[in-house]
């Protein structure tokens, strides 16, 4: 199954495709002083349970960390696995 994650800044969303096909996405808007907030993940109904909205989630928060931005999680779903996984936690603007 191969897998990629995109930024589509037209559309202010994060996308996975899976063998091409797209499987879901990230919601996102430009915060204050370089943050993106991402506000809503979904991943079609076929692909859940496959760990695609992680390796979104993960694809996502690589590309912040590459460019230098900062997060604020108000997705439940990315706030979540920022708690699972606490390399990203750096990324994570405190209020």
């Amino acid at each position: 199954m191969s897998r990629q994650v995109s930024d589509d800044p037209r559309a202010s969303r994060y996308e996975i495709t899976v063998d091409g096909d797209k499987a879901g996405f990230i919601d996102y808007r430009k915060g204050r002083r370089g943050t993106l907030v991402f506000t809503h993940t979904e991943v079609d109904p076929e692909y859940e349970g496959q760990g695609v909205a992680g390796a979104l989630a993960r694809g996502a928060l690589d590309d912040v960390r590459a460019r230098g931005l900062k997060v604020v999680p108000l997705c439940p779903f990315v706030q979540r696995y920022i708690d699972r996984h606490p390399e990203y936690r750096d990324l994570v603007v405190q209020r």
